[in-house]
């Protein structure tokens, strides 16, 4: 805990003057979805408030906004902790995510289509897989799937995804081998890719549609064997 706390105090410049509850509540979600708080890690009020440099009330309200989101959970006369998912939990962040990722390729409408972001997150996936780190694979295939998102060109299904992404990386800080898990959807996001480039609008439906299904049925393997450890 003392590593992260050293590292979520560096986070107090960007609260600036005007801080906030929902800055607040931005840090400690990305450090949330870094592995910083892993699944089941107790949050601190006093630890986090003094790393911060805020109120106790303003952390109140962020830890509120996270709980919302469904990030952390509260528990009666033991205190906030970062959630663990069940397995059903993982299924409907599936479910979900199929219904919107497959729905933006659905509607993109006529090639070519802006992919530098996509194109980035595919390279980003294959520089941290040659060093080794995969953890940096599990980022950049988030980013790969947030940039494919985007790609609608909405505000509120990029914010409506941000949750339900940050909520999968729960899922994923538990997997105890996760070359395992991400490395064949490196070649997949690959894959993705260049059928968009070709413009194959319909044939990238099919193929994210599959590679979902995929994910869903590997992660859930992986998952239902892990998460009685830290629950």
């Amino acid at each position: 805990m003392a590593a992260e706390l050293t590292g979520l105090a560096d986070d107090r410049a960007l609260l600036g003057r005007t801080s906030t509850a929902e800055r607040v509540s931005d840090i400690l979600r990305s450090r949330i979805a870094e592995g910083f708080f892993p699944p089941g890690t107790r949050l601190s009020e006093d630890s986090i408030g003094g790393a911060l440099g805020v109120s106790r009330n303003t952390l109140r309200e962020a830890f509120r906004l996270l709980t919302h989101e469904r990030l952390l959970v509260h528990e009666l006369n033991r205190g906030v902790f970062v959630r663990v998912l069940t397995v059903q939990d993982v299924e409907d962040i599936y479910r979900t995510r199929r219904l919107v990722e497959c729905a933006v390729v659905r509607g993109l409408g006529e090639p070519p289509y802006g992919l530098d972001g996509l194109a980035e997150a595919v390279a980003d996936g294959q520089r941290q897989a040659r060093d080794g780190d995969w953890k940096g694979v599990s980022t950049a295939n988030i980013h790969f799937h947030r940039e494919l998102v985007a790609l609608a060109g909405s505000a509120r299904t990029d914010e409506l995804m941000r949750s339900v992404f940050a909520e999968l990386r729960l899922a994923f800080h538990v997997v105890d081998n996760p070359r395992k898990l991400y490395e064949p959807y490196l070649a997949r996001n690959q894959q993705i890719l260049g059928t968009l480039q070709r413009g194959e609008r319909d044939r990238a439906e099919e193929m994210l549609a599959e590679y979902l299904d995929d994910s869903l049925q590997g992660l859930v393997e992986v998952y239902g064997r892990r998460v009685a450890d830290v629950s």
